[in-house]
């Protein structure tokens, strides 16, 4: 049988033991062998913490953000084949996408979280600046930088690629090397992810091991800077807490362990209100997803002690509804337990239970293409514990399957009460319309959960379920659940950061920061900063404004257009006893004044004002008072783009302006969207005039059968269709989903491959020379570029086809004609 192999150090390793062999949950046949015997663990650290750890660190928070994206990608391409071996773990293909494409999707947040929010940088910088000493010449800040160290990540075996992706979105986005530990049972899915995940080539070297089997003396090496994160029970997670290279070393270490968590029943949510059916749903599906070995399963069925026997009988009938069988048939709802040994321990503690509660229902389940001898198939349990106040072990013992218990409750108080006898739970939910009920009942039980879930009918449509934790959201939880936290957006970032207090002067910490600081030197120079691209912009690149004198008549005319009467600003009479000396401009006058006086009226790389931040006033502008405005390039923020924009990143403006008396009377930061320098042609005739005098009749190409003449002649064709009369009807119609996919690629920096096929050609159709030679064509195309720009300046609102990309308005022309030119000019080596 295939032994699993372990990647260690770079390489793939098999272990030299018997291994531990790993069976199909469905039909009992072996899959693999697990084994880690002979692994040397110590290496495997050392390799991370200095390999992997150079590697990681020195990406900027962005570039990381970008390899999870291309990762994500890669895996997706590849879902089908770990569909085929979920389904061997005894998870139907609902159960596998939460899995598998809820693991990618864990990347893929992750992703879109570093693009849009996270410096390009190896650091972070953390909260604001603060003024520490009189006159501003002291300072001090906050910055993150990746722990020194490695981290071993031990997951359980409910979630086999679920489990190892959403520790890893947040350690690869840190820039801290990992070593994943699957449980072996369900491994071979892992395996085959992390195989794929290796091979693609994404990852630097040392970012990534796994350990596909058991950990053997791992956690005997970690050492300061390294950390732990374990999901699995509280027993051997506490162990693993305690061991003395882990405590000893201050290593750090979150825990995800048992959790009995509650659903509570509102007491409106009576039969035939919207809650009472969709509480029957959220615990059904919550019993019988994963066959209800999730770490987020409803264990406790908390419910008005009126409502017990309607809510028994109703949720007898939907379990009895659940098909149970083989995930590869389509009628089935549930799968079964990972294998024979869980089967064993959920007995055991089924057992345990059966001591002081009462079992309700025991499903008598035919199977679905399956039987209950090879498979490790397990029909939903539903007890009833009927005084949850005095019977405690429904809230001491997890039965980690299919397995729940009802409870009765009178009130409020008692509902939370119940719900906090968890000791600890990763999620409770309450599900009701009455929002009085809701609140009190969430305030009291909190304290013990790590997520409150509320369920009614004005969110059920766009609910995503009890069960379902979320990268931008916190999982973890107080208590029996491991005290730990996990994801919870950027937040999850910082078990792997150290957070690092930085003093010095402004131009110190503009220095290590890349933030301008107040009271920095500013960079003056002749050219404006709006009419530099996002490339070429440099923090404490500035601007001195002239200086604009402030009248009445500025005044009382702002007052009209922005309708804000406001007696401070109109009515000097009404002054007395106010900060007011007389009728003051209105502070976003102020602003929309600075902004008069620091905007380039010339068009730039500047798109747009992307957004205002921290804007303060200080001192009151009189009439009379003269402002200047001091404009300074505070921070920049690589950006991805989406859809039809054109690439570009996000520029931070410090706006100070200043009176006649250098005194400061408004600070405010604002956000422009600045364009990226394109990879393609700037489409002026001059520039293409001189890339064409280049081009000779001995010009060879790079790539492709094009003759000098044959190229310019084709480009020539292009350009004049782009403002010609081609129809639609004449050529092959691009479908409505593909032709959006299409136009949102012109935005793009992506450029054309060689060997695309023109269009307007039939398949074989070898083109002929039109004009005397080289040097005509280059005259004709320069002739029709000039109409092309004087077509479109007289008609801006045009429209014309393009076989490959359908109707494009002006913007789209020039993006597809530029694309174009410059695949051509490339061909010649003429860029």
């Amino acid at each position: 049988m295939e032994k699993l192999k372990n990647y260690i150090h770079g390489e793939w390793v098999e272990g030299n033991g018997n291994g531990i062999p790993l069976y199909n949950a469905v039909t009992g046949e072996q899959v693999a062998v697990s084994d880690t015997e002979g692994l040397n663990f110590e290496q495997a650290l050392d390799y991370g913490r200095t390999v992997g750890y150079k590697n990681l660190s020195s990406m900027t928070f962005y570039d990381r953000g970008e390899m999870l994206k291309k990762v994500a990608l890669y895996l997706l391409e590849r879902k089908k084949k770990y569909y085929e071996l979920s389904y061997k773990t005894g998870a139907t293909h609902a159960d596998s996408w939460v899995d598998i494409e809820g693991g990618f999707g864990t990347f893929f947040t992750y992703s879109g979280l570093a693009k849009r929010m996270l410096p390009n940088t190896p650091f972070w910088v953390d909260g604001e600046t603060q003024k520490i000493s009189a006159n501003g010449t002291f300072l001090g800040t906050h910055i993150l930088t990746p722990s020194e160290g490695v981290s071993v990540q031990i997951n359980a075996y409910n979630f086999p690629v679920w489990g190892m992706l959403e520790k890893l979105s947040t350690s690869l986005l840190a820039g801290v090397p990992s070593i994943v530990k699957p449980s072996p049972f369900g491994s071979y899915l892992t395996n085959a992810v992390f195989q794929d995940m290796i091979e693609s080539g994404v990852l630097p070297e040392g970012a990534l091991q796994l350990v596909c089997g058991e950990p053997g003396n791992i956690l005997d090496y970690v050492k300061d800077g390294d950390s732990v994160l374990f999901t699995g029970s509280a027993t051997t997670g506490r162990k693993l807490k305690a061991l003395p290279a882990v405590s000893g070393n201050s290593v750090r270490f979150n825990m995800e362990a048992d959790s009995l968590n509650c659903s509570i029943l509102g007491l409106d949510a009576k039969p035939g209100t919207p809650e009472f059916d969709f509480f029957i749903k959220e615990v059904r599906t919550e019993m019988t997803t994963k066959a209800g070995q999730k770490c987020t399963a409803i264990r406790r069925i908390i419910v008005p002690e009126n409502l017990i026997g309607d809510v028994q009988n109703a949720l007898s009938k939907a379990l009895d509804q659940t098909k149970i069988g083989s995930p590869l048939s389509r009628e089935t709802r549930m799968g079964s337990l990972v294998g024979k040994q869980q089967y064993d321990e959920v007995l055991r503690k089924i057992n345990i239970l059966k001591t002081e509660t009462e079992l309700i229902y025991d499903g008598k389940h035919e199977l679905v293409d399956a039987d209950y001898e090879n498979g490790a198939f397990m029909s939903p349990k539903l007890f009833l514990n009927d005084s949850p106040f005095t019977k405690n072990i429904s809230h001491d013992v997890e039965a980690f399957g299919p397995v729940s218990t009802l409870m009765p409750y009178k009130d409020a108080e008692e509902a939370a009460a119940l719900a906090k006898r968890g000791k600890g739970s990763l999620v409770g939910s309450i599900i009701s319309h009455d929002e009085k009920f809701v609140a009190e009942t969430s305030w009291k039980m909190a304290s013990q959960h790590g997520r409150i879930f509320v369920l009614n009918r004005d969110n059920a449509k766009e609910s995503t379920g009890h069960g379902s934790p979320l990268p931008t959201l916190m999982h973890g939880g107080p208590g029996r659940a491991g005290g730990g936290e996990e994801m919870g957006g950027l937040n999850g970032l910082h078990f792997f950061l150290q957070k690092t207090a930085i003093q010095g002067s402004p131009d110190i910490l503009t220095a290590i920061t890349k933030v301008y600081q107040q009271g920095a030197e500013k960079k003056f120079a002749d050219k404006h900063p709006f009419q530099k691209y996002f490339e070429d912009v440099e923090v404490g690149d500035s601007l001195e404004t002239a200086g604009r004198t402030v009248t009445d008549a500025d005044i009382v005319n702002f007052s009209n257009v922005s309708w804000d009467h406001f007696y401070a600003h109109t009515d000097a009479t009404s002054l007395t006893g106010t900060i007011f000396d007389k009728t003051v401009a209105h502070g976003y006058f102020i602003l929309s004044a600075a902004a008069g006086l620091f905007v380039s009226g010339k068009k730039g790389p500047v798109i747009a004002n992307y957004g205002l931040e921290n804007c303060s006033f200080f001192k009151p502008v009189y009439a009379g008072d003269t402002i200047t405005v001091y404009l300074t390039a505070k921070e920049k923020i690589n950006r991805g783009v989406k859809g039809r924009n054109i690439p570009s990143g996000v520029v931070k403006w410090l706006v100070e302006v200043v009176n006649q008396r250098d005194e400061i009377v408004c600070v405010a930061t604002i956000l422009t969207l600045v364009a990226k320098h394109s990879p393609f042609i700037d489409f002026k005739v001059q520039n293409i005039q001189k890339k064409l005098n280049a081009l000779t009749e001995k010009t060879q190409p790079v790539f492709g059968d094009f003759t000098p003449q044959l190229m310019v002649e084709h480009l020539e064709e292009v350009l004049r269709n782009g403002f010609g009369n081609l129809k639609p009807e004449d050529f092959p119609e691009i479908p409505a989903e593909k032709l959006e996919l299409l136009q949102d690629w012109l935005y793009t920096d992506k450029k054309i491959r060689p060997g695309a096929q023109y269009p307007l050609w039939k398949e074989g159709e070898i083109p002929q020379n039109k004009n005397k030679n080289l040097d005509a064509a280059k005259t004709q195309l320069i002739e029709t570029l000039k109409e092309f720009m004087v077509y479109f300046k007289e008609n801006p609102f045009a429209e014309h086809y393009n076989p490959r990309f359908g109707h494009l308005n002006k913007e789209m022309m020039e993006l597809f004609q530029r694309k174009h030119f410059t695949h051509h000019f490339e061909q010649f080596g003429l860029i």
